[in-house]
């Protein structure tokens, strides 16, 4: 972890894009660097999200491997899909079959924030929301990336 106050507003935007791979959320966050506390961080997190666009949103999704296959070299997200290490093969297929009909369906990778979840619980989550209209799973899909975002800072930065 980093210490916010060590680093420059340059520094700082160079490490919120691994949280979030929005620019323009980056560079709101960063615009108020450095930070009193991991609590105030979180907030200018959370406004530079109200000021997201569409495309802004589907630029931080981006920044994200599909569930079941992390990208190789991305400790992170390896570590965040923990529960997939154990997927029987039949899940991994469905998991790849069901990833695919998302993207197709909804026009972006499938966001949840998979920390701790189990590879049944996240077929799950997949399947009930495939069944979402575009409008709501988009919805979904930046609540889901908010948490993420919030972990990620936690464990980026320190007080």
């Amino acid at each position: 972890m980093v210490s916010n106050t060590e680093l420059d507003s340059a520094q700082a935007q160079s490490l919120l894009l691994g949280c979030c791979a929005s620019e323009k959320w980056a560079h709101a966050v960063s615009a108020g660097w450095p930070y009193r506390s991991l609590d105030d961080l979180a907030a200018a997190s959370e406004r530079a999200f109200d000021g997201l666009e569409r495309s802004d949103w589907l630029e931080a999704f981006a920044g994200h491997a599909r569930i079941g296959r992390p990208r190789a070299g991305d400790q992170r997200g390896a570590a965040e899909q923990a529960g997939v290490r154990s997927a029987t093969d039949q899940e991994r297929e469905a998991l790849e079959t069901l990833n695919a009909e998302y993207d197709r369906r909804f026009g972006h990778v499938f966001l949840i924030c998979a920390s701790g979840l189990s590879s049944r619980e996240l077929l799950a989550s997949l399947r009930s929301r495939l069944g979402n209209t575009a409008q709501a799973e988009f919805r979904i899909a930046t609540e889901e990336q908010r948490k993420i975002t919030r972990l990620r800072l936690r464990g980026t930065f320190a007080a």
